[in-house]
């Protein structure tokens, strides 16, 4: 006798469904784990390389702005009210102790030089004058248009603003709303040698002073010796680089 066996429809079935399966082979976890690390590290670099690109952007268009949003010669007027102290003010005939200076700048030379004219005074026995400040040269010049001559000193860092700094102070000034009320220094210059030739003073000194008798300064408590100014010719001239207005001496022996 012989057996005829028959597959029945769902052993069948699970024969198709083996054969029609696409086997996948797994991935190694620690294989998975080293590319996830590689591509957080790439986005965390893109993020670090756009931010820096956008940081840059905007330090170069601040600097960009700061030179170009003030136009190029442009003059400021500024004033400034100040007390005298070596002026007795409690007197009752004096109302008001305050005292006007006035001045006008020209930034020039990418703003890093600053014109200065002093105006003739109203009610004062200081000099009208041009002075020049140059902060790539570190030099100060003082043009007394009174005596049509020049004198030369080192920068002083310590009372004149930076140029940035400067810039925004008269820039607040010129408005006409900012009107401070501040107080007076003096600082004492003395005449110490001639100068012969100017043309290493830098090209805004030369401007200035080419075809003028030039001298140089030195301030008079880094000079031994030198403290009386009696028997010399002095001039003064005042004019403000910061919030305080300046009085400068200038004394020939």
């Amino acid at each position: 006798m012989v057996k005829i066996g028959f597959n029945s429809p769902a052993a069948q079935k699970t024969v198709k469904d083996q054969k029609g399966v696409l086997l996948v082979p797994e991935r190694d976890p620690e294989a998975a784990t080293v590319d996830g690390g590689a591509n957080s590290t790439g986005r965390c670099l893109f993020t670090l390389l756009g931010l820096a690109f956008i940081l840059s952007g905007l330090i170069i268009g601040g600097a960009c702005l700061y030179r170009f949003i003030v136009p190029k010669n442009k003059v400021f007027h500024g004033a400034m009210r100040y007390v005298d102290s070596q002026i007795f003010t409690d007197s009752p005939e004096i109302k008001d102790p305050y005292f006007l200076a006035s001045e006008d700048v020209q930034f020039m030379g990418d703003n890093n030089v600053a014109m200065i004219n002093v105006p003739v005074p109203e009610f004062s026995d200081s000099d009208p004058a041009v002075i020049v400040h140059d902060f790539e040269m570190l030099l100060t010049a003082y043009l007394d248009l009174d005596l049509d001559k020049c004198y030369v000193i080192k920068l002083n860092t310590s009372v004149v603003m930076p140029p940035r700094s400067l810039l925004e102070l008269f820039m607040k000034l010129a408005t006409g709303d900012y009107l401070p009320q501040t107080y007076l220094v003096h600082e004492d210059m003395v005449v110490t040698q001639r100068i012969d030739s100017v043309d290493k003073l830098g090209v805004f000194i030369y401007r200035l002073c080419a075809g003028k008798d030039t001298y140089t300064l030195q301030r008079r408590d880094t000079l031994k010796g030198i403290q009386k100014r009696s028997a010399e010719n002095c001039h003064k001239i005042k004019h403000f680089e910061n919030e305080f207005v300046m009085e400068t001496v200038i004394c020939e022996p």
